[in-house]
């Protein structure tokens, strides 16, 4: 019996180690690509060159620096920063179809990033990044509290994530609301951010959105061992003496505040498709190893339909939201049919 169990855990191990191999090679090979493949082809040579500060052509080193690095950088930040907000909204609700798509939460923090659009671009005044993660948590945190409020209301989870999607129609129309009204320049700086796309990044965003999502992960992994009560039932996280309600807290602020840092425009799916992915690769549903498995499983996800967001139909660039929709929804469909218990 001990021998079957320590084979077991071994074998648990090796598998792990596996999947986190898997996922860091399958990042470097997406921010490789990402780099290198676009309108004009830039070799891993002259990339090399262009970071370690050696003279290149002008055109090269604006592509590279200018365009896809900070592009590619915040591709991977957010796109793992939606994948842990999912995990921390599915273990909340104990539901594995939960996430800021689907609840809502991030067509909350689209109507509240449009109102301040609006409001400041019909000044003549720009929201810098800073203000769009502060405008997006505000929504999401909007939409957030409306879905608690459900859920005192209703048990049935298939039902809570119904109330999550009228949400999101609410939040949606008021959206369109605003837009009817406002001028034609803002109406045009709306629509292309609600399409959802990394194009235009900027080195600022790219700071602001690492520093926010460096600090929630940090924070989120040092939640580890009270989640893995959580996970457990609650009574059995009390008995363990685990502040249940601080907890529930946390997780809530932190996977809003998460959701929020995509100033890119709403990104459908991750949040749902890659926690139940990561789950299926790893073999286990511990926290400690969960966190870190689906902050680089979302990474990749992003990286990969980004890159075939801008190069599939290129010079037409696709919305991200598209692509992540074409590769996600198909695992919520499968997670609905055969992973969810009434």
């Amino acid at each position: 019996m001990e021998k079957n169990s320590a084979d077991s855990a071994v074998r648990k191990k090796r598998r792990i180690l596996a999947a986190f191999l898997l996922l860091a090679a399958a990042m470097a090979a997406g921010i490789l690509l990402n780099i290198c493949i676009g309108s004009v082809s830039v070799s891993l040579s002259e990339i090399l060159k262009i970071l370690s500060g050696q003279p290149m052509g002008e055109k090269q080193q604006t592509i590279i620096l200018q365009l896809r690095l900070p592009r590619t950088i915040l591709a991977a930040v957010l796109g793992g920063a939606l994948a842990l907000s999912g995990y921390l909204l599915q273990t909340f609700f104990h539901n594995p179809i939960a996430g800021p798509f689907v609840l809502g939460i991030s067509s909350g923090a689209k109507m509240v990033v449009a109102l301040v659009m609006v409001f400041f671009l019909g000044r003549g005044r720009m929201v810098n990044s800073a203000g769009m993660i502060a405008a997006a948590f505000a929504g999401a945190m909007l939409s957030m509290g409306f879905v608690l409020l459900m859920s005192r209301r209703i048990r049935r989870m298939s039902m809570l994530v119904v109330s999550g999607v009228m949400i999101g129609y609410i939040c949606s129309a008021v959206t369109e609301l605003v837009v009817t009204f406002a001028q034609d320049a803002d109406i045009v700086n709306l629509h292309n951010w609600s399409l959802g796309s990394f194009s235009g990044t900027t080195w600022s965003s790219v700071r602001a959105a690492c520093i926010c999502v460096t600090v929630i992960f940090v924070l989120v992994f040092l939640m580890s061992k009270p989640l893995s009560a959580y996970q457990l039932g609650e009574s059995y996280a009390l008995n363990l003496g685990v502040n249940v309600r601080l907890l529930r807290i946390g997780m809530v602020v932190f996977s809003s505040i998460l959701s929020a840092c995509v100033v890119a425009g709403p990104i459908s799916f991750v949040g749902i498709a890659v926690p139940q992915l990561v789950k299926k690769m790893l073999g286990t549903a511990e926290p400690i190893w969960m966190i870190p498995a689906s902050f680089l499983g979302g990474s990749v996800f992003c990286l990969f339909c980004d890159l075939l967001a801008r190069t599939l139909f290129a010079p037409t660039e696709l919305s991200i939201s598209t692509v992540t929709a074409v590769f996600g929804a198909p695992v919520v469909l499968w997670v609905m049919a055969y992973g969810t218990k009434e």
